[in-house]
């Protein structure tokens, strides 16, 4: 299986560096409009051109609007969007993730929560039980969000900050 990441720059490096250690993937590149690195492919736009049946992609931008953007593409174009639990996270078995979504090292998402397409959960940050994540929501490193929170579409939680209980409600 091949990976296209569309963007290489810091997040689109981080989440390679995540999809290799997976093991899943036998290749993994780029498409960048503004990086000339040797593994990248071409240009952002181009993406319908790397398109087969051995191939997922995934739009790497710490932009939420840009990824859900580019996210909304490639399912529009019907190609395979990755979707990665790094292994010491823990995601409960009752916990709900979307495709799109990235949960990075030693990260948490406690019984019975959503994380919709195209999220972030970075290392270790903490999502508690019953909340749910709306599309396109960045959990930033080591921030917690409480129990019974809805995090809007697109929010972003900054590093170490704590939202608490029901601050977002249902």
């Amino acid at each position: 299986m091949r990976l296209i990441m569309i963007g290489a720059g810091g997040y689109g490096r981080t989440a390679a560096d995540l999809a290799r250690q997976s093991g899943r993937y036998d290749q993994i590149a780029f498409l960048d409009d503004h990086s000339q690195d040797s593994d990248v492919l071409g240009g952002c736009a181009s993406f319908q051109a790397f398109a087969d049946g051995n191939t997922e992609m995934y739009p790497a931008f710490g932009n939420n609007e840009l990824r859900l953007s580019w996210l909304d593409k490639l399912e529009q174009a019907h190609i395979p969007v990755m979707t990665l639990v790094h292994p010491t996270a823990y995601v409960s078995p009752t916990a709900k993730v979307e495709p799109g979504t990235i949960i990075l090292p030693h990260a948490v998402v406690n019984t019975a929560c959503t994380v919709s397409r195209g999220c972030i959960v970075n290392c270790g940050a903490i999502v508690d039980h019953g909340c749910w994540l709306e599309e396109g929501v960045h959990v930033c490193l080591g921030a917690i969000v409480k129990a019974e929170n809805r995090i809007p579409k697109g929010m972003k939680i900054e590093a170490g900050i704590v939202i608490e209980n029901r601050t977002y409600r249902f």
